[in-house]
């Protein structure tokens, strides 16, 4: 298949590309697991891609390699494996479409591009196509592109910026005043980790909630004692709260589909004799671990803490409350009207109906 084909060939000139001496056909049938015609032929068509591999006979063995001094790009010494993954961040990067982030790294890819003959573009090419992200939710990111540039620069420079923020839980717009200490992609959105003035505490911020945004003059520095990743570690998302031990008997049918993930760092897993699994956290807050223990729904228990238990139990008990049993069918179900008869009774109006 094509996809695989390209696969195999990317594999060989990232070998390549990192060993001087070269690979002999052997080895590269060993590098893919394929015969000694499929070797040749992907050496054939790296070739007609526009690759220099050139062979070399010493005594016995035949020595395939990258002629020397050969780079994929001619402006920057790119290895071919960093040219791929700078594909693969930009279509990580979709969810932020038309912002500097997305737009910066296109540029880039594009002005490599250029330096590249024709035929190795192409390849390239081809091997973009065989390497895919999946879309997910995504934010009109372009309608904030200025407070993007503003936040970047204000965390370069360490300035304090003043903005208009309104969180989940409120219905109007705060004045706050921040230091931004890092701009944090998760679950394709864009958040500012920051010290608020106003809380006097480390907070966490959505751009989103931004209506207002304006660069003052004050400076900061991030304080030493700040550990970004025990910071946003503790949560199982993004919410902060009290640290609490979670306990969760995973059903035997869905204790693969939970066991082969990393939830969250402190994740630790224990088999149970009816083939699911019981599996511990240690998290801040309980609001986003109950959001993910009813997707679970029957397939996830709570074991401990209570308190979780008894708010997943309240909330499965309002979900069934809008599912109640079905109406007579005899009867009118509950919010529907009786329409009028529409139906023709006039044969000539009937044909043309």
């Amino acid at each position: 298949m094509r996809g695989e084909q390209l696969a195999r060939q990317l594999l060989i000139l990232q070998r390549l590309s990192t060993t001087p001496a070269g690979m002999t056909i052997s080895g590269i049938m060993d590098l893919n697991r394929v015969s000694q015609r499929t070797a040749y032929r992907d050496l054939s068509a790296l070739q007609l891609a526009g690759f220099p591999l050139v062979s070399e006979k010493t005594g016995e063995k035949t020595q395939w390699r990258l002629v020397d001094g050969f780079k994929p790009v001619l402006a920057r010494p790119f290895h071919l494996a960093e040219l791929l993954s700078l594909h693969m961040g930009q279509a990580l990067l979709g969810n932020y479409h038309v912002t500097a982030f997305h737009s910066t790294l296109t540029n880039l890819l594009e002005e490599i591009e250029t330096a590249l003959p024709p035929e190795t573009r192409a390849y390239f090419r081809r091997i973009r196509n065989g390497f895919k992200a999946g879309p997910e939710p995504a934010h009109a990111y372009h309608r904030f592109n200025h407070l993007i540039g503003q936040i970047n620069r204000a965390v370069a420079e360490g300035r304090t910026i003043e903005i208009a923020y309104q969180s989940l839980k409120e219905n109007t717009h705060t004045r706050r005043r921040i230091d931004p200490y890092h701009v944090w992609f998760k679950n394709s959105t864009i958040y500012i980790v920051a010290f608020c003035h106003h809380r006097d505490a480390q907070r966490i911020f959505v751009l989103d909630r931004i209506s207002m945004l304006r660069l003052t003059d004050s400076r900061f520095q991030v304080p030493d004692y700040f550990d970004f990743e025990h910071f946003v570690g503790r949560s199982f998302g993004i919410m902060q709260g009290e640290t609490h031990t979670v306990r969760i008997r995973i059903s035997p049918a869905w204790a693969r589909y939970v066991g082969e993930r990393t939830w969250h760092v402190s994740q630790a897993v224990q088999q149970q004799f009816d083939d699911g699994i019981e599996i511990t956290f240690r998290v801040a807050g309980l609001e986003e671990i109950r959001q993910w223990v009813l997707a679970l729904g029957p397939e996830a228990r709570v074991i401990e803490p209570v308190e979780l238990r008894d708010r997943v139990r309240a909330d499965l008990a309002a979900a069934l409350a809008q599912y109640p049993e079905a109406p007579d069918r005899t009867e009118t179900p509950y919010g529907a009207e009786k329409l009028p008869d529409t139906t023709i009774h006039d044969p000539q109006r009937r044909l043309w109906g």
